[in-house]
């Protein structure tokens, strides 16, 4: 019932295209974040 209103209304569309959109979103920080502290230690490792 749950999965059959999130994917047929107006409403519960949003709600799934929102939800993948965050999870995107959190996936670029992630991923961006973590490039970043990988370049940080290779570039200074004595700091931390």
């Amino acid at each position: 019932m749950a999965w059959q209103l999130l994917v047929s209304s107006d409403v519960g569309l949003f709600s799934l295209f929102t939800i993948l959109m965050v999870i995107a979103i959190g996936g670029g920080f992630w991923w961006f974040l973590r490039r970043r502290i990988a370049e940080d230690e290779h570039n200074d490792p004595g700091r931390g």
